[in-house]
Parts: C-alpha cells; structure tokens; sequence
C-alpha cells in the first residue's frame, strides 16, 4: 500500500487523540450511577440523533459499504427501509416505557413484567451477540492499517481497543455522546469530501449525470428489488418486514442504543432524537453506498488490482500457482482496456442520442463486466489453491485502496481518521452497554448486598474494562467471513428478532407471564441458530436458501406464537388440575 506523508500522519494522529482527550476532559468525575450509566439525563435531541446513527455507523459502514456497492450495487440501501417506521413505533411505544419507569436498562422493564429469569436470558442474549459484534469492529479498521503500515492484526487490535477503553471506562455513557459529535462531523466531511474528489479524477466529458448513466449500465443502480425471492438477501419486501423488526430490536432492545436515548433530558428529546436518525439514515446510507458506486466507475476509466486484498495477492505471488496468476493478471489488464473503450463507446453514444448505438454499447458493458467478474472468481480460486486459509474475499479492501492511491496527501490522513472514528464511535458505545448491562442487569440484581453509588460506577467500570478486553481477543481471532457489514448484521439477526419477540409479548401481550415466555425464548434461539446452520451457514457467497433478514422477522414471530401456546397449555392444565 501506498505511504503515508508527515501531514497524513498528524491528521490521523491529531484526531484521534483529540477524541480521546476530549472524551475524558469532558466527562471526568462520574460519582453516580445516574451520570456515568444515563449521563445525568441532560442530552438534547441532537445529540442522541447523532449518538445514535454514529453508534450504527461504525468503520465496517465506511469500510465495507463502499465495497458492497463497488461488486453489488445500490440495493443494500433496501437493508433499511424498516427503519423509519421502526422510529415512529419505538417513538410511541418503547420511549414512554423507560422514561416512566426510569430504567438504566432495556432488560429492567422485563423483570417487572416478567421476571428475573427472563430479564437474565435476555441481557445474556445480548451480551453474547454485542460482544462479537464489538471484536469486530475493532478488527475492521485494524485490516486498514495492517495493510497500510504492515502491522500484524493483533497488535493493531490492541492498540485501537485499548484507544476506545480510555474514554469510555473514563466517562460511561456522557463520554460516548460528547465524543460522537465530532466524530459523525469527521466521518461526513471525510466522506463528501471524496464524492466531489472522484467526481474530479473522471475524464473530461464524464460528469455526475452521465457517471450515474455509465453506472446504470452496468446495473449498479438496481435500487429496488420487489421479487417474492426469499433467497436474496437484499429485497423490498426483505427491507420492510426483516429489516424493520431488525431495527426494532437494535434501537429498541439493544442496550448500546437504548442508552443513548435514556441520556436524554425528556421523553420529547429522546424521540426528537431517534426521529432524526429515522430521517437522515437512509440517505446517509445511500450517499455512502453511492460512493461506492462512483469508485467503480473511477477505475472503469483507470487501472486496478485483479484482488483488491494486497495479502492475498502476495501469498499467491509467492506460491507455485504464480505463473497461473500472472496470465488472469495480463487478462485483467486486457479487459480493462476493453472495458474503457466500451464505456467511450456508450458514452459517444449518449451524445448522439441513438438508442441502437446506446444499447448495442449497454449489452458490450454486461459481457465485458461478467468476463471481469469470472476473471476475478478465477483468481480468488488460485488465491485458494495456493493457501487454503488466504482470505479471498477483497470488498473490504476496494474503497481503502482508492484512497491510499488515488487522494492527495493530508485527505488520505483525513479519510482513514474518518474510519477509525467510525470504529471508536460504534466500539465505545457497545463497550458502554456491555459492562452496564453486565453490571447492573447480573451482578447487581444477583448478588446481596447494600453498597454505595460510587461502588456500582467503580463495578461498571471494572465490566467495561473486561469487555473491551474480550473484545480484544475476539478481534484478534475475527475472519472476514463474505462481507464485515454483513457479517455484524447476521450475528444481530441471529438474536435480534427473539429478545425483540420477548419485548413484544411484554408490551402487547399481557396474559402471558414469564415462565411461558422463558421456556420459548430458549426453544426459539434453539431452532434460530438450526435455521441459520442449515440454510445461511452453509451459503456465505449470498447463495444461500434463506436471506438472513428473514431471521428477524421469524425469531420474533416465533417466540411470540410459542409463548402464548405454552401459556395457553399451561392455563388448560392448571383448569383440568382445578376441576378434577
């Protein structure tokens, strides 16, 4: 990868300890509970709306989104179109909740509408999901620089963690709010500043419109998909129905979120604040992905790496299957120059306005991107043969490359402090919930004893510590898997629409009682994780018989239909019992 300059460097540097020192001034001497788990409850609403999208935005967004759309399009923005109205039913549903009963957590309200058990497997349930998803976000951004600088992974995880652990042990909930600010302010200057950078480095004659034309004609703005295919991951139907009860039971049950708005100063500010991010997150999400998009029309027009993961292209160097690789890499070169005349062939064509001409140039794109795509396959195949542990997968790969080539110096500083901020944003506010929910939601309602208030912040410290070290560990035995952003999305899907089912039973549900509710949430993570193994496990190219988004959706159906049939029995059998 390319070097960085000194200014790189002191942009990159600047930042990031400018985070953590901020952090920790800002927040230092919680002597309460109330502050360090809730941060005293004083946060406008645009503080938790942008707390709240920076929690979501993590580096794998920056880092992987780009790379999605570059291979697959704009249609993972269909991803989040349950999430709108998933705002406006937490809005009126779950906020009031937990303002009128004044809970640290989520998982409080369902030991008085339950019990005690049923709160305990549900805060485990999340435990176990957050803890993985926040070793991964460690892991993402510790790719870039180990690609960059050629660190090993696991001191770079180290590093980072150690980074996030600071501020966050520091200052508890306060820190992650004050922090997200300037960092979502980082993180969007960064991005736009690059769209308008790319829109610069395209020839002469290609401007946004005709980019987008270009793009259309390689089908990259596929947006909407409304087939009844269940196999795609990504569909409308899919975005609506899996991914609103995703959204519902990330911003409505996950603790890492639910604290952002329980630090608001009212029930009105807490919803303002979720009622923004249920705004601008979508088009946030789409501009990223359209990022994306016009990187993969910059190297249309300019050379690229056959695997876009440097890694992997060494291990094949060095292999006996070197030679074979050379001849897919001279193929390579062949076909971008095949490539970069169709796209001027098109692009005279759309000039002319002659649909023939226009067309006949469409369909030479299409067969000239699918032998690009078999070309690529071919050579992850090599990548394979020469190590069969090599990573091969290069998604995560594809916008960090553009931009330690392509950007002047002091913007490649800006851009990787950008995804690094995403990385101790998302990872800081994960940290925060897994040792508050660790802290107050196990040890403190399971252990006797009366202790003070500054004991309770000194326990929650100390959990959040040991998370981030878990966290740590986690990072450091973490795989690519097919894609990072979708790899945190199927581990949330996993469990989501079951602690989601639990929290609809408690709002909606009333004559079910906890014992019922128990049993099925552990019968329904049972036949989830079968469901996963057997139909998404074995699939991860995305050829899988089920789209992971549907998980939601059946997890929280599930426990819901089990619940009230348990209980249903139950009742019948307590009836018989009294009659006889």
């Amino acid at each position: 990868m390319g070097a960085l300059g000194i200014l790189d460097w002191a942009i990159l540097t600047g930042t990031l300890l400018f985070i953590v020192a901020y952090g920790v001034w800002r927040t230092k001497g919680s002597q309460n509970v109330h502050d360090y788990v809730r941060g005293g409850s004083n946060a406008k609403w645009w503080t938790i709306g942008l707390s709240v999208m920076a929690t979501q935005a993590s580096a794998i967004t920056f880092l992987s989104t780009p790379g999605q759309a570059f291979h697959d399009g704009m249609g993972f923005v269909q991803f989040y179109l349950g999430l709108p109205l998933a705002m406006v039913i937490i809005c009126l549903v779950f906020v009031p909740i937990y303002h009128r009963l004044k809970v640290y957590t989520a998982y409080e309200f369902l030991e008085s509408r339950f019990d005690l058990k049923t709160r305990s497997l549900a805060a485990v349930l999340f435990l176990i999901q957050r803890g993985l998803a926040a070793g991964i976000t460690i892991f993402a951004p510790s790719i870039i620089l180990s690609a960059i600088l050629g660190w090993d992974l696991q001191t770079l995880n180290i590093i980072i963690g150690t980074l996030v652990i600071i501020y966050t042990v520091s200052g508890g909930t306060k820190a992650v709010n004050v922090t997200q600010k300037q960092q979502m302010f980082i993180i969007m200057t960064g991005m736009f500043v690059t769209f308008f950078y790319i829109l610069g480095y395209l020839p002469a004659d290609i401007d946004f419109g005709k980019a987008l034309k270009i793009a259309g004609a390689s089908n990259k703005l596929e947006i909407l998909d409304f087939s009844f295919d269940t196999k795609s991951r990504y569909t409308f139907w899919s975005g609506i129905t899996g991914g609103l009860f995703l959204a519902l039971a990330y911003f409505g049950t996950d603790q890492s979120q639910v604290q952002r708005y329980l630090s608001g100063k009212s029930v009105r500010e807490s919803q303002l604040g979720l009622v923004f991010n249920g705004i601008f997150k979508i088009p946030m999400q789409f501009f990223i992905l359209l990022v994306g998009v016009m990187v993969f029309i910059f190297y249309q027009y300019n050379p690229s790496p056959l695997n876009f993961n440097p890694a992997a292209t060494k291990t094949v160097m060095e292999s006996e299957y070197a030679s074979d690789y050379k001849l897919l890499q001279e193929k390579h070169h062949e076909l971008e120059i095949e490539k970069k005349m169709a796209q001027d062939k098109f692009s005279e064509a759309l000039e002319l306005k002659e649909f023939a001409v226009i067309e006949e140039a469409k369909l030479q794109i299409v067969e000239i991107n699918q032998k690009d795509i078999a070309n690529r396959q071919a050579a992850k195949t090599l990548i394979q043969q020469a190590d069969d542990g090599a990573e091969t997968n290069d998604k995560d790969y594809v916008f960090i490359h553009f931009i330690l080539y392509n950007l002047p110096k002091g913007l490649i500083g800006l851009l990787l402090a950008v995804i690094l901020s995403a990385a101790m944003s998302s990872t800081a506010s994960e940290l925060n919930a897994l040792g508050t929910i660790t802290a107050l939601d196990l040890y403190k309602r399971n252990t006797k004893g009366n202790f003070s208030e500054k004991y309770y912040v000194r326990i929650s410290k100390g959990f959040t510590l040991m998370w981030g070290v878990i966290a740590i560990i986690i990072a450091c035995v973490a795989s690519l898997f097919d894609n990072l952003i979708q790899l945190v999305n199927i581990i949330g899907s996993i469990f989501y629409g079951n602690v989601l089912g639990i929290f609809l039973l408690a709002f909606f549900f009333k004559f079910v009682k906890g014992n019922a509710v128990f049993f099925a949430a552990i019968l329904t993570q049972l036949i989830i994780c079968v469901i996963y193994y057997n139909y998404i496990h074995v699939y991860p190219s995305g050829d899988e018989k089920l789209g992971y988004l549907w998980l939601n959706f059946i997890g929280a159906a599930l426990v819901i239909l089990t619940a009230i049939l348990m209980e249903g029995f139950d009742r019948l059998l307590k009836a018989r019992t009294i009659s006889s």
